[in-house]
């Protein structure tokens, strides 16, 4: 994984104009290219979303508007690694951790259109 910013726009500012259901909608869009690309076993394509993940993860967690939910979003990106990277103690599937994420981009979504 690098320290180098991967989204230089969202990071300087972007981010923080997203509603916390874009903000984790497009963190699930990197986690399913990250989980595609991992059980593809394209190695390049997997380490590449894993990082703009995290990245994403991070600039949300920084983000003081979920002050309070930063407990829930930390746990987020705990089982996302754990399914990625660790030992999947928390026995998650591809398909739970897109449903999760699904269900924040749908109501992103919903929210912008009404």
């Amino acid at each position: 994984m690098t320290s180098k910013t991967l989204h230089v726009d969202l990071a300087a500012g972007r981010w923080r104009e997203l509603t916390l259901m874009e903000q984790l909608g497009n963190i699930g869009s990197e986690v399913g290219r990250a989980s595609r690309g991992k059980a593809q076993g394209n190695e390049a394509r997997f380490l590449s979303a894993l990082d703009r993940a995290l990245e994403l993860f991070d600039l949300t967690l920084c983000d003081d508007r979920w002050a309070t939910r930063r407990k829930e979003i930390a746990r987020a990106r705990e089982v996302v690694c754990d399914f990625l990277v660790g030992h999947n103690d928390y026995g998650s599937t591809a398909a739970s951790l897109d449903a999760y994420f699904l269900a924040f981009a749908v109501a992103a979504r919903i929210g912008r259109s009404g």
